[in-house]
């Protein structure tokens, strides 16, 4: 029987172009939203880093979510706009409308709870500004107040089984 080599060192970085392509899918969620509207019962829980780079977002609110806050984009949410590396919307908090503008890399969860559908991702930590990468669990879990998902069997795809360790 022939021995298996043992596995060399990832220098193509699978798993980041995983991400990247699967972030793809954010993408095209979301400019489906913007161009047509929210069909039918979807809606999206996006969940992103408040400080990464070239993150927008109200001074009230960062204080408010200093790491993390999860958006929900449903019925009440205007201006929202695609495009190749980011997206911008318009949310009402407390009442009052507030600007976010989100790359897509600083993007953690995306989840659309009336289809099940929902993705988990990391922060890379190559971008000016990170630390260190944000490891999720593969259940999602929304961060802001008062957001609860809608109950149904959801498979959630985090990249980590895919690794070696």
């Amino acid at each position: 029987m022939t021995p298996v080599p043992p596995m060399t060192e990832d220098q193509m970085r699978y798993d980041l172009m995983a991400q990247e392509a699967l972030r793809g899918v954010v993408r095209a969620a979301i400019a489906k939203a913007a161009e047509n509207g929210m069909p039918g019962n979807h809606h999206f829980y996006i969940t992103f880093g408040t400080r990464f780079p070239g993150v927008i977002i109200d001074e009230k609110l960062l204080a408010k979510y200093p790491e993390e806050v999860t958006i929900v984009l449903e019925h009440q949410f205007w201006d929202l706009a695609a495009l190749k590396e980011h997206f911008e919307v318009t949310l009402s908090f407390d009442g009052a409308p507030k600007y976010l503008k989100i790359p897509y890399r600083a993007v953690t969860s995306f989840h659309d709870p009336s289809v099940g559908f929902g993705l988990k991702f990391e922060i890379p930590n190559d971008e000016p500004g990170t630390e260190k990468s944000t490891k999720k669990s593969a259940t999602p879990k929304p961060e802001a107040d008062n957001i609860e998902p809608a109950d149904g069997t959801g498979e959630v795809v985090s990249l980590d089984a895919f690794r070696r360790k």
